[in-house]
């Protein structure tokens, strides 16, 4: 897969320095690049205890967009998912070390442990005072002797990073971390691996699995579950935590280990709030990305009994821009719509027919759905299919409540019912076509007339005219024949405009203006296709 990357060998380097220069002068780097790697606080005085952590690249922003105040005083970075040298870290700590000290905090891998603890042996060789950390807050494998470090080494820095800047001695501060790591633990799960720099991907998640228990280094998990949506895989990360959790009020911090959305990270966390563990869940650090592993698409979630003490450290201010702050979980709170703009609900009336002819419309759409975002994701977002198939749900669950006797409020009723579920300018248009259709029908006019009116109400708002690549395409020979002969032949025209869609390479109206002439030929518009399949199914 390629990636924004220039040389493989300056892929950290780089890094670094567009970090640095995007700080707005808050960091600085030590001499010796490239071998030397260390990113420090710039206003650094040596007047505090120091905090040092870091190792392989890669899970950015984790560990240099963590320094600053009220955090990191120093990170050393190593190349991608390799741990720095002892050089290295004896450089940090050299240079941000003062009489109070310094606290290491270092992930629970053996290439950190060894360098870092050797790092920390010779400083204390130069006579300074220097402790260190271990975290081990991964719970994937239970029975293993050395559990890895992963997202709640954030925890630590946040916490420790407090104390530190509120001018905390290094015993007091190493006591709190280790206290943090005790009482933190961390899983995650991944649909996909990552993707290093210069290295081929492996691909051993299979489709329709996910990965659950992987670490941070793109290392295989515990195992692999069947996927079936974002609840699920909640509630198998939440199954294994709730094991380790005690009945207490915990922070918790949804990660995002560098591939999902950001639309998907909230959707994780509306379902880690319902889940089994949401009811000990009082705090929340994130969903945001934290501690990635590349560009894996994954989520780790990491949980912490805090005591009040903690809860006043979690929420202190500090300077890094990538800590997205502590907050309280709060249910979802409702506002009331302003006078004017609830919706009138018409009155209900029931009618067999109607019923019954509107529900085979819908299943029409809703069974379409899949084809119609496929032919979308030629010339617009790849949609099309969802949204009308949403809309059709959501039409069928309100027949109950519509005045299905009526016509005329049948049609301002439809129009309302889209103006509500209908997504996009679609849903806009179909609106005003239904609610204009209504307005024409009160003045008397028939059934098809009255679409019509609606639909030459919907090509004044909307600008669609014939040939400019929409559904007026075929949805208005359709209704010109279904006027002069009948249905039968109003299917024949649909079809026969939709599929003259496929040759025009010049949209006029909706997303697909925006698209080139050879990425629209010979792709039929999907909003025609519907129409069209609309109408083929009502004729048989």
């Amino acid at each position: 897969m390629a990636q924004f990357i220039n040389e493989k060998e300056a892929t950290v380097t780089e890094a670094i320095d567009g970090l640095l220069q995007a700080s707005g002068g808050e960091l600085a780097r030590l001499d010796g690049y490239p071998h030397i790697r260390v990113v420090v606080r710039a206003d650094w005085d040596k007047s505090k205890v120091a905090l040092v952590s870091g190792g392989g690249s890669g899970h950015e922003p984790a560990h240099a967009g963590f320094v600053g105040k009220g955090m990191l005083t120093a990170a050393v970075c190593g190349d991608v998912f390799a741990s720095p040298s002892v050089d290295a870290v004896l450089a940090g700590i050299l240079a941000v070390t003062g009489p109070a000290g310094c606290l290491l905090i270092v992930k629970n891998y053996t290439g950190d442990r060894l360098n870092f603890g050797l790092a920390a042996e010779r400083a204390r060789a130069f006579g300074l005072k220097v402790n260190m950390v271990i975290v081990d807050d991964d719970i994937a494998l239970p029975d293993l002797p050395q559990p890895r470090g992963v997202a709640g080494t954030l925890f630590v820095h946040k916490i420790a990073g407090a104390l530190a800047e509120s001018g905390e001695p290094l015993d007091k501060i190493t006591s709190a971390a280790e206290r943090v790591i005790a009482g933190t633990s961390t899983i995650g799960m991944s649909l996909d691996t990552c993707t290093v720099p210069g290295s081929p991907k492996e691909n051993r998640i299979g489709a329709g699995k996910a990965e659950l228990g992987l670490g941070i280094h793109g290392e295989a998990g515990v195992q692999q579950i069947a996927y079936q949506n974002a609840r699920q895989a909640v509630a198998a990360v939440t199954e294994k935590l709730a094991k380790v959790m005690k009945s207490k009020p915990h922070v918790v911090l949804l990660n995002n280990l560098g591939g999902a959305s950001v639309l998907e990270m909230s959707i994780l966390a509306n379902d880690l709030t319902q889940s089994d563990i949401g009811k000990n869940l009082k705090l929340i650090v994130g969903p945001a990305s934290l501690m990635t592993s590349l560009d894996m698409r994954g989520f780790s979630v990491s949980v912490y009994a805090y005591s009040a003490e903690d809860q006043a450290l979690l929420a202190a201010p500090c300077s890094p821009s990538a800590w997205p702050g502590c907050k309280a979980i709060k249910p979802v709170s409702v506002v009331e719509l302003p006078d004017g703009l609830r919706p009138i609900q018409p009155i209900p009336s029931q009618h067999k027919d109607t019923a019954a002819f509107l529900t085979k419309c819908c299943q029409v759409l809703i069974s379409a759905e899949a084809d119609l975002n496929a032919l979308d994701a030629k010339s617009g977002d790849g949609d099309t299919g969802s949204t009308l198939a949403g809309a059709a749900r959501a039409l069928i669950d309100a027949l109950d409540r519509m005045p299905l006797a009526d016509h005329t409020q049948l049609f301002r009723a439809i129009g309302q019912e889209l103006s509500q579920t209908m997504g996009g300018s679609s849903g806009v248009l179909l609106a005003i076509f239904f609610t204009a259709a209504g307005d024409a029908a009160s003045s008397g006019l028939g059934m098809i007339a009255s679409l019509k009116e609606g639909l030459a109400r919907m090509q004044k708002i909307g600008g669609a005219q014939i040939g400019d690549r929409t559904m007026v395409d075929a949805l208005k020979p359709a209704l010109d024949e279904l006027e002069a002969k009948g249905l039968a032949d109003a299917a024949v025209a649909a079809r026969s405009g939709a599929a003259h869609t496929a040759t025009i390479t010049k949209a006029k109206a909706g997303r697909a203006s925006y698209i080139s002439a050879e990425q629209l030929d010979g792709h039929v518009d999907p909003g025609a296709e519907a129409v069209a399949r609309l109408f083929e199914q009502l004729a048989t």
